[in-house]
């Protein structure tokens, strides 16, 4: 498949994707990655392996498009928890490390 990450055309297949990654250790996995074999990479690691450069000059949503066309499975970057609010009482009990009873 042929496809463009930082202006540059490459031509990816799922087994050249697979060849590359061979035996590399995948990083700590902090944001969107993409799931190769049985291992979760970084998709700016997968990057910077497939295509050779700086993981400066590509952006992840390019890998993880590139990633996603080959049928390889990507998970997007994990939303944040929302914030609990407090009640104005626990707000307190907590300053004063004490627990609230509501």
């Amino acid at each position: 498949m042929r496809c463009v990450i930082a202006r540059f055309p490459f031509d990816l297949t799922r087994n050249g994707v697979l060849e590359s990654m061979k035996g590399i250790k995948p990083e700590r996995d902090t944001g969107e990655s993409v799931t190769i074999g049985r291992r979760h990479y970084p998709v700016k690691q997968v990057g910077q392996i497939i295509t050779r450069q700086d993981r400066r000059d590509f952006s992840a949503a390019e890998v993880f498009r590139a990633m996603t066309k080959l049928g390889f499975t990507c998970r997007p970057l994990p939303e944040a928890a929302p914030a609990r609010i407090l009640s104005p009482l626990q707000q307190a009990s907590a300053m004063l490390g004490t627990p609230a009873s509501v």
